[in-house]
């Protein structure tokens, strides 16, 4: 069974994100950034977004731009699979 770590999301002024408990950043353009959070997967999207920083060790994640939307899926492989191409 997989551990469960504390995650924490913060939006400021739908201009920067923070997130942590972050086990892996899974792809990332200008429109949408796709993250692992605790085995699901989570969407980020918008324009112009920008990863700032991913600690893999700590797993805390930052990105900018203009954020519209956040999505929390399902497991990872499930059904936002393909999210860019």
């Amino acid at each position: 069974m997989q551990e469960i770590k504390p995650s924490v999301l913060t939006i400021e002024q739908q201009a920067k994100l923070t997130f942590t408990g972050v086990s892996s950043v899974d792809g990332f353009s200008e429109s949408a950034i796709l993250l692992t959070v605790n085995g699901k997967r989570v969407r980020i999207e918008g324009a112009r977004l920008k990863v700032l920083s991913f600690s893999e060790g700590s797993g805390n994640f930052a990105a900018s731009g203009e954020i519209a939307s956040v999505k929390f899926g399902g497991a990872k492989g499930g059904g936002l699979r393909r999210i860019l191409k």
